[in-house]
């Protein structure tokens, strides 16, 4: 990933996503995971094309607890954060026009129309 998408720890979950100064969409990820390897690129584009939103993936595997605590059970699991709370949740695989729609309201803009 590019380095618009911050890799998220236990340890520095709190200082990174919650209290960061805009919304933070976080995958929580594992190396395993097929389709979590399919969404790297589509993540660096958000990120890249999204400045008002901050990007961080979290390995489950290594960082177990925040992925308890969230109660995350599949991968790819993406949760937006805003002002320290969990706002969104959506689970699976999508391409970047899904994931935009699905932030349409937390970024302020119009859903990408569908084709």
């Amino acid at each position: 990933m590019s380095d618009l998408v911050h890799d998220a720890t236990d340890a520095d979950f709190a200082d990174t996503v919650l209290l960061a100064d805009r919304p933070t969409l976080v995958e929580f990820t594992a190396d395993w995971c097929g389709p979590c390897r399919q969404m790297a690129p589509v993540l660096d584009e958000i990120a890249r094309e999204q400045p008002g939103l901050a990007v961080a993936k979290l390995d489950v595997d290594r960082n177990p607890e925040t992925a308890a605590r969230y109660g995350v059970l599949s991968m790819p699991t993406f949760v937006v954060f805003e002002h320290g709370e969990p706002v969104k949740q959506f689970v699976g695989a999508r391409p970047k026009r899904r994931i935009l729609a699905d932030l349409a309201d937390v970024l302020n803009t119009e859903a990408p129309a569908a084709r």
